[in-house]
């Protein structure tokens, strides 16, 4: 599902989001993003590029974006009785040239992220600027299902163990958060 959650979250917010992942990238505290957890990370350039930086809630536009995923978590649980208990976020940056290829955000029956959620914080997006999320059929590998122009205030949500999808390369700089919500109690070390 893609939907503009502009009204939702309102400009200012949105702008405030936008304003902190620009500082990170700046300042170079977004780390090259791998892909696994824990020692089974592995940061592999020609399957992703993009850098991210977690978030904690500590800021008022993180702790304002927490409230609005509480809110989507406990909507999901309410009206399809998926048993989340709690979501991971991170910003994500993609310069020019940057892509991360088809994958899945989980692994098949691990229970651990069962609904990913991408929210975009890029202005004046145009499909010629690239970095779109391309989702694919889970049952038919080379049919592009759906295409996510990422612009500010779109958000895409999917099933993390179903919908395969990748980023294709970015012309200009992107931004983005990714959060996936879990049903698993304990945050595992990121």
């Amino acid at each position: 599902m893609s939907l503009d959650v502009r009204d939702m979250l309102g400009s200012d917010l949105l702008a405030a989001l936008k304003q902190e992942v620009q500082i990170l990238d700046r300042t170079d505290a977004m780390q090259k993003a791998g892909i696994g957890r824990g020692n089974d990370l592995v940061r592999d350039r020609s399957v992703r590029r993009d850098r991210i930086a977690w978030l904690q809630g500590i800021t008022a536009p993180q702790a304002a974006l927490f409230e609005f995923y509480e809110g989507i978590r406990a909507g999901l649980n309410q009206r399809l009785f998926l048993g989340l208990k709690r979501f991971e976020t991170h910003y994500a940056t993609y310069h020019p040239g940057d892509f991360y290829k088809r994958h899945l955000d989980s692994f098949q029956g691990r229970a651990s992220r069962v609904v990913s959620l991408v929210l975009y914080l890029n202005d004046g997006w145009q499909p010629e600027d690239g970095g779109a999320l391309q989702v694919f059929n889970r049952d038919s590998v080379h049919e592009v299902c759906g295409t996510v122009v990422p612009e500010m205030g779109r958000m895409a949500v999917f099933m993390s163990e179903e919908v395969p999808h990748e980023v294709l390369p970015a012309n200009r700089t992107r931004h983005s958060l990714a959060c996936w919500f879990r049903q698993d109690e304990v945050p595992l070390p990121l």
